[in-house]
């Protein structure tokens, strides 16, 4: 079978997205849910979401394990914090993003489970690829799938998932992430130098942009939450996959050369960022 490559550059995404119309409101741009947050791990699933609401979702709801978590985001209230098991009955959600600060516990095993079965479009990202890694029985629920499922694996999770060492993923990443796209039918974004994304088809894009400053705890969930946002707002899967991949990249490309990194930028001032290079591409 031949292989399709393509390296991702500025010109594919001009423009990016088309101009919000006028009458646009909030049911427009769509509605993400981000599932994660156990204790201890609050900030990554607080990061996806605030991502994706930086991105342009019409509406935000971030589902938290843990007991004690909080009834408002102090930073932005925008976000609709709910119980898990509760984000089911949400009307109208376009997306879901599972993993950030999810924990292995039977309660996330639970939820993962249930999300799997469903055909809601789906990111799996952080302990839910861990969890995919050890509970060989998800894997045949991703494959059987109706919906579209995005994976974001850095190189320690796509070891973990090819029961692989992190030198074997890093001497050969694009083989790696086509030979995880394929054999568990998804979309595939290897994070890392170059990250490569890859689908079931064989073809794959390798991204241009990035630097060394998103080597930093926060920015997977942020690029997760900017999946699902785009997503949300009508992107196609792969479109929306590839166009936040290069973003992400971007964000921190304009930051570094703002002198903000590449040592102590921030996921967080990745987010901001995002937001200002999609508005560029409109």
């Amino acid at each position: 079978m031949q292989i399709d490559s393509h390296l991702l550059t500025k010109q594919m995404f001009q423009p990016a997205l088309p101009p919000r119309p006028l009458d646009a409101h909030k049911g427009t741009s769509g509605s993400v849910a981000v599932i994660g947050g156990d204790n201890g791990m609050l900030g990554a699933v607080l990061l996806a979401s605030r991502a994706a609401l930086l991105s342009g979702a019409g509406r935000v709801y971030t589902g938290m394990i843990a007991q004690s978590s909080p009834e408002v985001d102090m930073l932005y209230p925008e976000l609709m914090i709910r119980k898990p098991d509760s984000i089911a009955n949400l009307p109208h959600l376009n997306a879901l993003v599972i993993g950030p600060g999810l924990g292995q516990s039977e309660t996330a095993l639970s939820l993962l489970t249930f999300w799997l079965k469903k055909e809601q479009t789906l990111v799996l990202d952080a302990d839910a690829l861990n969890l995919i890694a050890k509970y060989p029985h998800l894997l045949e629920l991703i494959r059987t799938r109706q919906g579209y499922t995005i994976l974001t694996p850095h190189p320690g999770e796509a070891a973990r998932l090819m029961s692989s060492a992190i030198e074997a993923v890093q001497a050969d990443r694009l083989s790696i992430a086509i030979e995880l796209a394929q054999s568990m039918r998804v979309i595939c974004v290897l994070k890392g130098a170059g990250t490569v994304i890859a689908n079931r088809e064989k073809q794959y894009w390798i991204n241009t942009t990035g630097n060394p400053a998103l080597s930093v705890g926060g920015t997977g969930d942020v690029l997760a939450g900017i999946i699902a946002s785009l997503i949300a707002q009508g992107l196609s899967p792969l479109y929306a996959t590839q166009l936040a991949v290069f973003v992400h990249g971007s964000a921190a490309d304009a930051l570094v050369s703002q002198g903000i990194g590449p040592i102590g930028l921030t996921a967080s001032e990745l987010s901001i960022e995002v937001r200002s290079q999609l508005n560029q591409l409109i």
